[in-house]
């Protein structure tokens, strides 16, 4: 009888199936990787390292909407004759803000309205002119004899609005834990800005509790974080002993850094003479009260609060030496958010395969 071959079945398809999930996990981790360092990258430099923004102009020169060619900031001669005041959108201590136009486009008109407070005028002018930057409200033109400044016109208007914008349909996409710890980013930078300005170490004391603090800010269209009033920047100067004191009235409650309060207790009248004064770690213990604004209570949001739980406590430390500097703190915000995108990640991975 003729032997038929014998021929042993071999179980291939599992091993083939084994190496085509392999290729698929390899693909996808380098696929997120890629995906995770293009989101940070741009987010770091709409943000974060350059001081500069490409879109501005030499000094004394603006670019405005659509326009590619730089204009000079207008005159007292130009203001009067081109801008045309629509109403008026707000109004301060210092100063009455006016929404305006100006070749069709919408601008913000400032104007004095108490001459006893001029020199806080000017001196926000000052401010305004020098640090000109992509932290910064865009300067298109001003009037010292008229007490007149022109910026640039945000729609979304100041930070106190945030939550109301973030609920509008048009803007609930925005409304998550990462676009939210990315304007907590962006106001971490604006404050390290101000202490590592062009003009030396920057106090913002406009700053006595949380809704001063989101009046001074603008909410751009593209959702980051513009400081719009520096009528009150004072400046330290450590090598000539100078620190700063922020006005002359007692100030009190938890938002205010300890070093700002009265230190000699109820029973002795304030007196400004005797108050010691302070420098820029005031802005650093308030971050994380301005912080917990921003991140809100959407899903996750406590998550990146017990990430930041560390970096907060150093913030709050009673010693001003003892607290980190505005860029430790932007770099911690800096790793948690790549860490937090990571683990969001993964399981997105494992659902894949």
């Amino acid at each position: 009888m003729e032997k038929r071959p014998h021929f042993v079945r071999r179980e291939f398809p599992p091993r083939e199936v084994s190496s085509v999930s392999l290729v698929l996990l390899l693909a996808a981790v380098v696929l997120l990787n890629a995906i995770l360092y293009l989101y940070l990258n741009e987010f770091y430099a709409s943000s974060g390292h350059a001081e500069t923004d490409p879109s501005l102009c030499p000094f004394g020169y603006f670019r405005l909407g659509a326009v590619k060619n730089c204009s000079p900031w207008l005159s007292c001669e130009a203001i009067n004759r081109e801008v045309r005041k629509l109403k008026c959108v707000g109004e301060g201590a210092v100063k009455k803000v006016f929404l305006s136009e100006w070749k069709e486009n919408k601008v913000v008109l400032s104007q004095l309205t108490n001459s006893e407070l001029k020199e806080d005028f000017l001196h926000g002018l000052k401010m305004l002119k020098a640090l000109q930057s992509k932290y910064v409200v865009r300067l298109l033109g001003y009037c010292e004899e008229q007490f007149t400044i022109l910026t640039e016109y945000h729609p979304l208007g100041s930070l106190r609005g945030l939550n109301e914008t973030l609920h509008i349909p048009k803007y609930k996409g925005m409304n998550t834990w990462h676009r939210r710890l990315m304007l907590a980013m962006d106001y971490v930078s604006v404050i390290r800005y101000l202490h590592s300005s062009p003009l030396g170490t920057l106090v913002m004391c406009d700053s006595n509790d949380l809704d001063k603090v989101l009046s001074q800010y603008l909410l751009t269209s593209d959702f980051h974080i513009l400081v719009n009033d520096l009528d009150a920047l004072p400046l330290v100067n450590r090598s000539a002993g100078r620190l700063v004191k922020c006005g002359h009235r007692e100030l009190r409650g938890e938002f205010v850094a300890p070093e700002q309060r009265w230190p000699y207790g109820e029973e002795m009248p304030f007196e400004d003479d005797l108050m010691p004064p302070y420098d820029e770690k005031t802005d650093i213990w308030k971050i994380p009260d301005v912080s917990n604004f921003f991140l809100g209570h959407v899903e996750g949001s406590d998550i990146v609060r017990l990430h930041l739980f560390d970096i907060h406590a150093a913030c709050k430390r009673k010693d001003p030496v003892e607290r980190p500097s505005a860029q430790e703190v932007l770099d911690t915000y800096r790793k948690v958010l790549t860490l937090l995108i990571r683990e969001a990640a993964v399981p997105g991975t494992r659902e894949m395969l």
